[in-house]
């Protein structure tokens, strides 16, 4: 007779604390995958990414560009965005501007003028808003030459394809490197980054430039462009407000561009950006929407209360002037989430919309002040031909880059100083914005 089979229990099964053990491991497992995967995460990629080896540039200890990063606490997000694969992107943004046509160019004002910006009155620049005729002349600065070298000028007319922007005056922040880069990205794409006297002889106190009589400078990633800023304005931030506006003209060759205030370090690829947020989406532009305000009158009281500009009657007549004129606060009619954005990041198709609305956007910037989420809504609605804007969730911008405070700046003004009553009452407009705050405030004009 043969001998009958007999089956023992595996010895896998015969230990509790085993058994517990692997089913605890299987559900951590699920569990990761499931918070990986949910809609509570606003970035995915379909691929492993594609970092450079090792960093791009070491700093010395006492220059400090990692400190002071500002946490953010937001983890819920309603439209996550998915990057494609870093060489299919790579793929299709070369292809896309292989077979990129000649666009129809808008033509630019070209006079004399003791203003860089033309110094237009707010009629004369509300006339340009709707652009029915390319034959006319758009103002969009440049009436007195921009302060570089031929060499720099030369270097950015040379770059193609895609640029990423940055500038720094009065040494008001540090020059970070960008992370997370594919490793072909510095083949194809271009970053430069403005600098007046002030930041340079920081950066050479700190070693990171070796000789300023090089005609290239570089630190890492970044080219670095000196700009004579006592030949512009007065004010630092308005000599920063030209490369984030006026990027097209000063890039006349590129097709794309990413700004970055250099309060940011980026940590996404600029192409996977770029396409996933502009191309992918079809639009002209894409910035992230402010974390907190809608409506373009509460980015202006918040200006006013926390001093973010000193003029507090200039406050109030460039928002009386939008009032008068057309500017409406948000409400769902709107094809945009909101009317104020968080500027701090800003990626362009440089289509003929998107580069007026640039134009049109830097002339109320040197018409009033260059605080620009305040003509923000009032440009974008007005304008004609109308503007394709992608405005994504504010979590996003969170995780494709890390925000710093600015450096501490001891030379405070003690003049400039806002008043915080601004705004206080409806009254405080004369009546020209009181049909603004009642439909913002939620009251009925027939109550």
């Amino acid at each position: 007779m043969g001998k009958i089979a007999t089956f023992s229990t595996p010895l896998l099964f015969k230990s509790k604390p085993l058994c517990f053990s692997l089913f605890y491991l299987f559900f951590s497992l699920l569990l990761a995958v499931h918070v990986t995967f949910s809609a509570t995460k606003c970035i995915f990629r379909s691929s492993p990414f594609d970092p450079l080896q090792g960093p791009l540039f070491y700093y010395p200890s006492s220059y400090g560009q990692h400190k002071h990063a500002i946490p953010t606490t937001r983890s819920s997000c309603t439209s996550p965005v998915y990057f494609s694969d870093y060489w299919k992107v790579l793929e299709e943004i070369r292809k896309i501007l292989g077979r990129s046509t000649l666009r129809p160019p808008l033509r630019y004002m070209q006079r004399n003028s003791d203003s860089f910006g033309g110094n237009f009155s707010i009629q004369e620049r509300i006339s340009y808003i709707n652009h029915g005729d390319h034959g006319i002349g758009i103002p969009c600065g440049f009436f007195k030459p921009f302060p570089i070298s031929s060499y720099d000028r030369t270097s950015m007319e040379n770059c193609r394809g895609l640029v990423v922007v940055s500038a720094i005056f009065n040494d008001h922040d540090k020059i970070r490197q960008p992370r997370g880069l594919g490793s072909k990205t510095l083949d194809n794409v271009c970053f430069f980054m403005f600098v007046d006297d002030a930041t340079l002889k920081r950066s050479s106190l700190h070693n990171l430039i070796t000789s300023q009589s090089s005609k290239k400078l570089k630190i890492g990633a970044w080219s670095i462009v000196k700009v004579s800023s006592e030949l512009l304005y007065d004010n630092p931030a308005m000599n920063g407000v030209i490369p984030k506006y006026l990027v097209h003209r000063l890039f006349p060759n590129t097709e794309y561009s990413i700004w970055v205030d250099a309060k940011l370090q980026l940590v996404v690829d600029p192409l996977l950006l770029i396409h996933s947020l502009v191309v992918k989406e079809n639009v002209d532009m894409a910035v992230s929407r402010h974390p907190f305000f809608m409506h373009a009158m509460e980015e202006a009281m918040a200006t006013a209360r926390w001093k973010k500009w000193w003029d507090v009657n200039a406050l109030k007549v460039q928002m009386e002037a939008y009032c008068e004129n057309g500017l409406q606060p948000w409400n769902s009619d709107k094809p945009y989430p909101s009317d104020v954005p968080d500027s701090a990041l800003i990626l362009r198709k440089h289509s003929v919309e998107a580069n007026l609305f640039s134009c049109l956007l830097f002339n109320e910037l040197e018409g009033f002040n260059p605080r620009d989420q305040l003509p923000f809504a009032f440009v974008r609605d007005k304008m004609s031909p109308k503007l394709k804007m992608n405005m994504f969730e504010v979590q996003v911008f969170e995780q494709v880059a890390i925000e710093y405070r600015h450096n501490l700046n001891l030379n405070l003004n003690p003049n400039r100083v806002a008043s915080s009553a601004l705004f206080a009452n409806n009254t405080t407009f004369s009546g020209k914005c009181e049909g603004y705050l009642q439909t913002m405030w939620g009251e009925s004009h027939d109550s």
